[in-house]
């Protein structure tokens, strides 16, 4: 979800820019890097040790859940090709889910504001199962909900945390890095694009799912 199909990671780095100014920090990108795509725990805990801070994740996400709200009315965005990927699992007749590390309050949210949550057929959370990505689990349970396999399953991954989950569900991994993700390792993922998701390697992928 966050930096595929919304804009969510731009968001982010600027909640994450304000957070540390509080504290007279800087929002490091190699700190930014390492959070990608973890759980919220995992994440902050991240931040945590790498700035020396003092709060416990919990303090530190209802803070940055507050910058955000200031964000969201007027901030976000989808992200380009997402509304044509879409209405192109319509004509194929193909199920889709979002798989995300975000929690299930913002992510329905979220999806809901810009048109796309009742257009999938479910949401799987990192709060759904015991553990988050770069672990196996939330492909293993999106294909159990789909009533198939991972191996028949496309999983779309913008970060090198989502990519390795999805290949070690045994899923056919397309990475699609954005700004924030380009110099990243996505390692085992079967394509690259460098279109986001207007390239055609994905169109062509959805066509063999059929």
């Amino acid at each position: 979800m966050d930096g595929l199909l919304l804009n969510t990671e731009d968001l982010y780095e600027i909640v994450g820019e304000e957070l540390m100014r509080r504290r007279g920090k800087t929002y490091r990108d190699e700190v930014r890097q390492a959070m990608m795509g973890l759980p919220a725990p995992k994440a902050y805990a991240v931040l945590i040790e790498a700035e020396g801070l003092t709060e416990d994740w919990l303090m530190l996400q209802r803070e940055s859940d507050e910058i955000f709200e200031e964000l969201l009315p007027t901030r976000l965005d989808v992200m380009p090709g997402a509304i044509r990927l879409i209405d192109q699992l319509d004509r194929l007749g193909l199920p889709r889910c979002v798989a995300t590390s975000s929690r299930r309050a913002f992510a329905e949210r979220a999806l809901s504001i810009v048109g796309i949550f009742s257009r999938i057929d479910f949401l799987i959370t990192a709060e759904d199962v015991a553990n988050g990505k770069p672990h196996p689990d939330i492909y293993e349970a999106s294909a159990l909900r789909m009533k198939t396999t991972p191996e028949r399953m496309l999983v779309l991954e913008d970060s090198a945390i989502g990519t390795s989950a999805g290949v070690a569900a045994k899923a056919h991994v397309i990475s699609v890095p954005n700004r924030h993700t380009a110099t990243s390792d996505f390692r085992g993922a079967k394509t690259i694009v460098q279109n986001g998701l207007e390239s055609i390697e994905i169109y062509e992928a959805l066509t063999r799912l059929t």
